[in-house]
């Protein structure tokens, strides 16, 4: 049989999965609960204020960051890539 959790600790590991940019798998992971038990949490519970506005729009932007260095660093190797390239040409 299952471990009984707190409502307290199903609020918290909300919070965390929805605000860490963590993904789910690891924040279910870290606090040792399934996935779809994770899952069922944050469905059972996404009207309701476990994660105030403020919170949640900085987790927004910080993914926004997040993709936006990825896309940045993604474009600086191709140009170093290049940059070895034609300087190889010129020998």
């Amino acid at each position: 049989m299952g471990l009984k959790r707190t409502d307290e600790f199903r609020q918290d590991a909300m919070r965390i999965a929805l605000t860490s940019g963590l993904t789910r798998k690891q924040v279910a992971g870290d606090l040792g609960v399934g996935m779809s038990t994770l899952n069922k949490w944050i469905t059972a519970h996404r009207d309701t204020d476990v994660v105030s506005k403020e919170d949640l729009s900085l987790a927004q932007e910080n993914d926004r960051l997040r993709r936006e260095n990825r896309l940045l660093k993604e474009k600086r190797e191709i140009l170093k890539r290049a940059t070895q390239f034609f300087a190889g040409l010129k020998q």
